[in-house]
C-alpha cells in the first residue's frame, strides 16, 4: 500500500531517515522505464509548475530536472541567473519572493553557497529541491549514485565504498556519507591531506572511515567513487600540480586491481580524464558512469513527484 512521503522540501540526505531514502530509490525504480519508451511522458504531473534556478554552470543535474519535470508533463521553466534581475543586483530574497508570488509548484535550486535552499524554503510556499548548496550537500546525486548501487549490487548494506579526492570541497561526498552509512555500509575516504577534513575523523561512529593512503581505501572495495578536483573552489594550493595529484591518487587500472574483481566506479562528473580518473578505467566495464546519468532522470522524476504531493511506493527495501 503507498502512503505520503511526509516531507515537502528536499534540502539534504542528513535529515533523511532510511525508510524515507528507500521510499524515494523505490518510487524512481517506478519511473525509470518510463526513460525507455517511444513516448517518454507520463500525465502524473499534468499541471504542475517547476522552476529549475541555477546559479551555477551545470549539465547533468540542470538537464535532468528539466528532462524529469517534462517526462511527468509539468511545465518546466529555467531561470538563466546570468539574463534575470540577480545580475542587476536583485537579492536572492526578493528573487524568491517574485518566483513564489508566480505560484510554481517546486523550485530547483543550485547555489554556490551553503544554506541558500534552506533559505528559499523558509519563504517559499512551493517545495524546494536542493540541487547542490555550496560544499554542504547535493541529496539527488547522492539518491542517484544509490540507485546505480543497488542496480548491481543488488542491496548497499555491509558494501565497502571508497571515495577518493577532494572531500573538503564536495558536497557530492558528504551526501552520499550521509546516505551510504544510513543504509549500512562502511565508507573509506582518501586523498591529499589538505583535500580530506579533519572533522570527517568525527564521523568514524557512522560507519566513516579516514585512510592515509588511496590504496588502503580502494583495497577490497566494492565500489569506487572518484571526485573532481573542484578547481573553481579552491582559494589556495591544496597540492602542488595536478600531474603530481594525477600520479598519486587518480585511478588507474593498477590501483583500481586492489578492489574486489567485480567492483564498480562511479563518477559524479564532469571528469577531468587523465587527472583523477584513466581514461580506460572510465570508458572500462566496470565504470557506471553513464549509467549514473541515466538513473538521474529516474530519481529526479521520482524527487519532483513525491515534493509535489506525491505517494511513496512501498515495496520493500
Amino acid at each position: 500500500m503507498d502512503k505520503p512521503f511526509h516531507r515537502r522540501d528536499l534540502l539534504g540526505i542528513r535529515d533523511l531517515t532510511a525508510d524515507q531514502i528507500y521510499g524515494i530509490l523505490n518510487s524512481a525504480e517506478n519511473f525509470r522505464e518510463i526513460s525507455s519508451r517511444e513516448i517518454k511522458k507520463v500525465p502524473t504531473l499534468r499541471g504542475k509548475t517547476v522552476i529549475n534556478l541555477f546559479f551555477e554552470a551545470s549539465t547533468r543535474t540542470r538537464t535532468s530536472f528539466e528532462l524529469a519535470a517534462k517526462r511527468l508533463s509539468a511545465d518546466a521553466v529555467n531561470v538563466s541567473v546570468s539574463t534575470s534581475s540577480v545580475s542587476k543586483g536583485e537579492t536572492l530574497i526578493d528573487t524568491a519572493l517574485t518566483l513564489d508570488a508566480m505560484n510554481p509548484d517546486c523550485i530547483v535550486v543550485r547555489h554556490p553557497s551553503a544554506g541558500v535552499p534552506h533559505q528559499l524554503a523558509k519563504i517559499s510556499r512551493a517545495a524546494v529541491v536542493n540541487a547542490g548548496d555550496g560544499t554542504n550537500e547535493h541529496p539527488t546525486q547522492a539518491l542517484l549514485d544509490a540507485m546505480t548501487i543497488r542496480e548491481r549490487k543488488k542491496n548497499i548494506e555491509g558494501l565497502r565504498v571508497a571515495i577518493i579526492g577532494d572531500i573538503v570541497h564536495s558536497r557530492v561526498a558528504r551526501s552520499n556519507i550521509h546516505l551510504l552509512t544510513k543504509l549500512g555500509a562502511t565508507v573509506k575516504v582518501a586523498g591529499p591531506k589538505t583535500l580530506v577534513p579533519e572533522a570527517f575523523e568525527g564521523l568514524v561512529e557512522e560507519g566513516l572511515r579516514v585512510s592515509e593512503h588511496v590504496e588502503d581505501a580502494i583495497e577490497g572495495a566494492d565500489v569506487v567513487m572518484i571526485l573532481r578536483i573542484q578547481k573553481e573552489r579552491q582559494d589556495s594550493a591544496y597540492f602542488p600540480t595536478l600531474s603530481e595529484y594525477a600520479i598519486h591518487y587518480g585511478l588507474t587500472q593498477e590501483r583500481l586491481a586492489l578492489a574486489k574483481k567485480d567492483a564498480i566506479v562511479l563518477h559524479p562528473g564532469p571528469m577531468n580524464r587523465g587527472i583523477e580518473i584513466a581514461s580506460d578505467v572510465a570508458d572500462s566495464a566496470r565504470s557506471q558512469i553513464l549509467d549514473q546519468v541515466k538513473y538521474g532522470v529516474a530519481v529526479r522524476m521520482a524527487v519532483l513527484y513525491l515534493a509535489t504531493g506525491g505517494k511513496v511506493e512501498s515495496k520493500e527495501a
